[in-house]
């Protein structure tokens, strides 16, 4: 998912990232930063800084690529889970920390937070950089691009399980164990579905400042009649989609994006996964690839390497569309309020999502979308 960034004077960040850099390896002689990109669109919410560092250690002068995640001025487009949390990139940074120690799904190398706002005014987090490709969003990958025009079914097929095969490896670690308690928005101990439910229902009618959205309403009532009482709860990865990992070949090679984790049952993982499946091929009239999994058996595979069923899947898939469709209210806004995005057309309640979501729920959807 990628969107404008609107921060406009970034002039400082080379002198205040080298003095950074600087500090974090002080037996880095004659160091020096250069290469400094910050792409138009890096993602919905947090910007993104590449660059390069150049030190002499040893006597030896090298070069080291970096990635910087800053603090979106903003805040977070997805709802803030705990207090603990209300700082996205700490949220982030937290989550690979422990995702890095405790499991063995990929993660890029991590390298600092820093939370002192005299650096770049802002907190970040530094990573080193992974040199792998990532499907696209825009075009999607399953119109164009390295999945289409150079896998065979075979490494469709691989890239795929070899994603869900990621996500079950976060899955298989066990919060209670791992200091994550942080992330426990229950007032005992026992987070469960009946908190991320009330939690999107508060945050969706601060968003909306008194506006209507009736499909994302039908859509939360739908989830209070329908729970499953499934409460096999762990830390859920919360964007769990191909695009947000970095592949060598078709080999995943680094599990990104992590500013959504929760506690929170598993199947809300594969939720997201599959409505990001149904929106690259079904939603846009795109026929399955060869090769590539249909969704029964993308759930199949993740059921046979966890040893866990997936239970009610439509739940989890409308879950994660209401999910989608809530932090759209934000999004709308920032591109309006950026000059982005016409006032009279704000994507914020009228988008292709809002559709799909009247779609899985099977009404009518009285604001449609004005972009086509």
């Amino acid at each position: 998912m990628s969107a404008p960034k609107f921060t406009t004077d970034r002039s400082h960040y080379g002198p205040a990232l080298e003095r950074w850099f600087g500090n974090r390896f002080p037996d880095w002689e004659d160091l020096t930063i250069s290469d400094i990109d910050i792409p138009v669109a890096t993602g919905f919410s947090n910007e993104t800084v590449f660059c390069t560092v150049s030190a002499t250690v040893d006597g030896t002068r090298a070069d080291h690529r970096f990635v910087v995640r800053i603090e979106p001025t903003g805040g977070a487009l997805f709802p803030i889970q705990t207090e603990a949390c209300r700082i996205s990139v700490d949220v982030q940074y937290r989550t690979m920390a422990t995702v890095a120690d405790h499991s063995s799904a990929p993660i890029p190398p991590l390298i600092g937070y820093e939370a002192n706002l005299d650096v770049l005014g802002v907190p970040f987090f530094v990573m080193g950089h992974v040199d792998g490709r990532v499907p696209s969003d825009n075009p999607r990958y399953t119109t164009s691009g390295w999945v289409v025009d150079e896998a065979t079914p075979e490494q469709r097929q691989t890239l795929v399980f070899g994603g869900l095969e990621a996500m079950a490896q976060i899955h298989a670690m066990n919060w209670r164990e791992l200091d994550l308690g942080w992330l426990d928005r229950s007032p005992d101990g026992n987070p469960t579905m009946a908190h991320q439910r009330e939690l999107y229902r508060t945050a969706t009618q601060e968003w909306l400042a008194g506006r209507d959205h009736p499909v994302l309403e039908a859509g939360l009532d739908w989830l209070d009649l329908n729970d499953p009482h499934d409460e096999r709860v762990g830390m859920t990865w919360g964007d769990a989609r191909l695009g947000n990992i970095l592949w060598d070949g078709f080999d995943p090679i680094a599990v990104v994006d992590w500013e959504a984790a929760a506690l929170c049952p598993l199947e809300a993982d594969v939720g997201w996964w599959l409505m990001f499946d149904r929106m690259s091929f079904d939603d846009i009239g795109v026929d399955r690839l060869d090769g590539y999994p249909t969704r029964e058996e993308q759930i199949a595979h993740y059921e046979s390497i966890t040893g866990q069923t997936v239970r009610n899947p439509e739940y989890w898939e409308v879950f994660a569309i209401v999910r989608f469709c809530s932090i759209f209210i934000g999004l709308g806004d920032r591109l309006v309020n950026a000059g982005l995005v016409d006032a009279a057309i704000n994507p914020s309640v009228a988008n292709m999502v809002t559709q799909a979501l009247a779609n899985r729920l099977g009404i009518e959807n009285p604001t449609p979308s004005q972009f086509g």
